[in-house]
């Protein structure tokens, strides 16, 4: 079964990715800060884009009451966003710490766009460690249940 990360998820990674990538050409000490971010978050992103957000696109027909045994497909992914969770957490506290010294340089260099940038960032880091990682497992979680395994 092919998952497909949600297009409002897939649409906000891209317009991230897309002014880090700007910042990136900056130079000055935003564009160093923001080269470590990019170094910093595009394994993280790949990890994400793999396991972490493609269960997501069961949750609108799973709370629907939908159900099919090639849902099982996500259960791989789940069990590794489980599994790697930690280190996913850890990932993310190291991209704050980055983009909190990017957002120091953009301030001193009025460049408020990368202050924004930065803000917007971490929000999101925060909306996938309440919101998306957890959904995701869940998503595992209930297709397991529905399967008759036991746990993601």
């Amino acid at each position: 079964m092919n998952f497909v990360i949600p297009a409002s998820l897939r649409s906000e990674h891209e317009h991230l990715h897309a002014t880090l990538e700007e910042a990136t050409k900056e130079q000055s000490p935003v564009g160093e800060a923001a080269r470590e971010v990019a170094r910093l978050l595009h394994p993280h992103f790949v990890k994400e884009e793999e396991y972490a957000l493609p269960p997501l696109a069961l949750l609108s027909a799973l709370a629907r009451g939908e159900f099919t045994p090639e849902m099982a497909d996500v259960l791989p992914m789940t069990k590794r966003l489980k599994s790697e969770l930690g280190t996913m957490l850890e990932e993310h506290r190291q991209i704050v710490a980055a983009l909190e010294r990017l957002r120091s340089a953009a301030k001193r260099a009025g460049r408020s766009r990368y202050e924004d940038f930065a803000d917007a960032l971490i929000m999101h880091a925060r909306s996938e460690e309440e919101a998306f990682y957890p959904a995701s497992i869940l998503v595992g979680e209930y297709v397991a249940l529905r399967l008759g395994r036991n746990g993601s």
